[in-house]
C-alpha cells in the first residue's frame, strides 16, 4: 500500500503560530511554557463543550450517570493529558456507547456503560502498547483519514444546526418543535451568539503580527483583527449561557446542594460484561480507533507541526483513562478530533487550555456535585449548537489539503458513506477498498503468456485529469 502523507509545501496546510520554545531551553520550560494569552487559552477551553454537555446531561438523566464522579475524573484526565501532550487534548464522551445506552430498551445501566468503556479501553491499550496502532497509523492512506474527519465535522455541523433551529429532547434523543424567535433560549439569542463569535473570531485565520513599514493600512487592519481576536469570545458566550440558566429557572438556587457524591466501586456482573461488550464496545471500538486516535493524531500534525502526537501514546492514554475511571462509574471517554478542532478554533494553543478546563470541572464536581445537573438542564441549547457548529466546521476544513482529483474522490466517497450509513467503520472500509482499487488500476503487470508484454491499467484521460485545475 502506498503511504500517504500531507505535502510539506502545501499552502493550504494549517500551521500553528505558537511553536514550543527552542531546544536549548530547559525541558520544563519547553513543555510547560504558554506562548499565548491567558484569555485565549481559557476561551479555547470551552470549545468542545458543545458535544460534552449534551451527552453528559443525557446519560445523567436517562442512565443515572453519577455527574459528580464524571466531572472529577474527567477533570483529572484533562489536567494530566494537558501536561503530558502539550496541546489542547480534548476529553470527550464515547459517543457510540452513549447513543446505545439511551436508545436501547431497556436503557443500559451504569455498570453496563462502564463495562462497554472498559472493554473498548482494553482493546485500545493493547493496540497502543504493542505498537499495532502506530503501524496502522503509518499505513492508512491520508484521503481515507480526511474522509473520516470530513464526515465527523459535517455530522457535528448538522447536529449543531438542529440544536439551533429546534428544541431538543435529549432523553428521547430527538428534535421536537421549532425554536421560537424570542425567549431566553430563542433563535435571537442563538443567532446573536453566532454573529458575536464570527465578528470576534472570524473564520479562524491568524494574522501576521509583523508587517512592513510601507504597508501601513495592512498593519492597521492586522492590529484591529488582533485586538478582536484577543477577546475570549467563546468564554463570554458560554458564561452568558450559565447566567441564562439561573434566569430561566430561579428555583435552581434552592436546589443546589454542596459537596461531591460518594465515590465507590461499581457492582458489576458477568451479564453486565456481556451486554456492555456486545452492545456498547463492538460499535465503539472502530470509532475510537479512527476518530479518537488516527484522526486526532493527523489533526495534531496539521495544527501543531512541531507537536504531532504519537498514535501509540494516544491509544494508551484512552485505555488508561477508562481502565481507571470506569470502575468507579465515570463516563467512558476518549480523545476526539472534533474537540481538538473546537478548542483550537477558539484560541487554545497549548496544554494549559485543557488544564484550566480540568480545574474548572474539578471545582464544579467538588463544590456542586450531582446538583450541577439542575444547572446544565437549563443551559440554552441554541448556544451549545453555536459552539458545536464552529467545532464541526473547523474539523471539516482539515480535509482541504487534498491536491489531486483521485485523493478528493476517495475522501468524498469515504465521507458520504460514513454520513449516509452513520458508521465511520463502514466509510473507512469503503474508502480503503476504493483507494486500493484505484492503485491496482494503475499498476503494471508483466505478461507470462508468449506474445504478450505489459498491460498498463491507466487511461490517458486519468493522466490528464489527475490533478485539480
Amino acid at each position: 500500500m502506498e503511504q500517504q502523507s500531507p505535502p510539506a509545501s502545501s499552502s493550504t496546510t494549517v500551521t500553528s503560530t505558537t511553536p514550543l520554545l527552542p531546544q536549548n531551553h530547559p525541558w520544563w520550560r519547553r513543555h510547560f511554557h504558554m506562548n499565548n494569552s491567558l484569555s485565549s487559552e481559557v476561551s479555547g477551553a470551552v470549545g468542545d463543550l458543545g458535544t460534552f454537555i449534551p451527552i453528559v446531561l443525557t446519560l445523567t438523566l436517562v442512565s443515572h450517570l453519577d455527574l459528580s464522579t464524571t466531572l472529577i475524573f474527567t477533570a483529572l484526565y484533562n489536567i494530566t493529558t494537558g501536561l503530558l501532550f502539550h496541546i489542547p487534548m480534548p476529553v470527550q464522551p464515547m459517543k457510540s456507547i452513549a447513543a446505545v445506552a439511551v436508545s436501547e430498551t431497556p436503557h443500559l445501566t451504569t455498570s453496563q456503560i462502564a463495562t462497554a468503556g472498559a472493554s473498548t479501553a482494553a482493546v485500545l491499550f493493547f493496540l497502543g502498547a504493542t505498537g499495532l496502532m502506530s503501524t496502522l497509523y503509518r499505513l492508512l492512506p491520508l484521503p481515507v483519514v480526511r474522509g473520516i474527519q470530513l464526515s465527523q465535522g459535517l455530522s457535528f455541523a448538522f447536529s449543531a444546526i438542529k440544536y439551533i433551529r429546534y428544541n431538543q429532547d435529549f432523553v428521547a434523543s430527538k428534535a421536537t418543535t421549532p425554536r421560537a424567535w424570542l425567549g431566553l433560549d430563542g433563535l435571537v439569542v442563538a443567532l446573536s451568539s453566532l454573529l458575536f463569535l464570527v465578528i470576534f473570531t472570524g473564520s479562524g485565520d491568524h494574522y501576521d503580527r509583523n508587517g512592513s513599514d510601507d504597508d501601513q493600512p495592512r498593519r492597521r487592519n492586522s492590529k484591529r483583527l488582533r485586538i478582536l481576536g484577543s477577546i475570549p469570545a467563546a468564554l463570554i458566550v458560554f458564561l452568558l449561557g450559565l447566567v441564562l440558566c439561573f434566569i430561566r429557572d430561579p428555583s435552581i438556587f434552592g436546589d443546589i446542594k454542596f459537596g461531591p457524591s460518594k465515590i465507590g466501586f461499581l457492582s458489576i456482573t458477568w451479564n453486565d460484561w456481556k451486554v456492555g461488550f456486545l452492545k456498547g464496545a463492538v460499535p465503539q471500538i472502530p470509532l475510537s480507533v479512527l476518530n479518537s486516535v488516527i484522526a486526532v493524531c493527523k489533526l495534531s500534525g496539521d495544527l501543531f507541526p512541531d507537536r504531532e502526537l504519537s498514535a501509540a501514546k494516544v491509544s494508551v492514554s484512552v485505555g488508561v483513562m477508562n481502565l481507571v475511571g470506569c470502575w468507579f462509574g465515570a463516563m467512558p471517554v476518549c480523545h476526539g478530533a472534533g474537540g481538538l478542532a473546537g478548542q483550537y478554533r477558539f484560541g487554545a494553543r497549548s496544554g494549559w487550555s485543557v488544564v484550566y478546563l480540568g480545574i474548572g470541572k474539578l471545582i464544579i464536581g467538588l463544590v456542586f456535585g450531582n446538583s450541577f445537573v439542575r444547572i446544565l438542564n437549563q443551559f440554552p441549547i441554541g448556544i451549545l449548537g453555536v459552539l458545536l457548529l464552529f467545532a464541526g466546521i473547523e474539523l471539516a476544513m482539515a480535509s482541504r489539503d487534498m491536491n489531486s482529483k483521485e485523493e478528493s474522490f476517495v475522501m468524498l466517497v469515504c465521507a458520504a458513506v460514513s454520513l449516509t450509513g452513520s458508521s465511520a467503520a463502514l466509510g473507512f472500509v469503503c474508502g480503503i477498498l476504493l483507494f486500493l482499487l484505484l492503485k491496482l488500476r494503475k499498476m503494471e503487470y508483466s505478461g507470462s503468456t508468449p506474445g504478450f508484454s505489459k498491460f498498463k491499467f491507466e487511461s490517458t484521460v486519468d493522466a490528464e485529469t489527475s490533478s485539480i485545475p
